[in-house]
């Protein structure tokens, strides 16, 4: 046996990381959509932009709030 404490990872780094990959993957649909707009009732709004953005802003503040091994 090894004296060493087990390090642990929080659950909210994964969810962090999650959230940022969701942000990329919606942000980058949003940004075609600028290109090829869709068929929607206001696609002004750019809606996918806006929400890509913040999941992956929210992802980012996870991830680096809660990364492994900061202490």
């Amino acid at each position: 046996m090894s004296d060493k404490p087990r390090r642990t990872i929080a659950i909210w780094f994964f969810i962090g990381v999650l959230l940022a990959v969701y942000g990329v993957l919606i942000l980058g649909a949003g940004i075609y959509g600028l290109f090829v707009p869709p068929e929607v009732a206001k696609p002004e709004l750019h809606l996918g932009i806006w929400w890509g953005a913040l999941l992956l802003a929210i992802g980012a503040l996870y991830s680096i709030r809660f990364r492994p091994g900061r202490g």
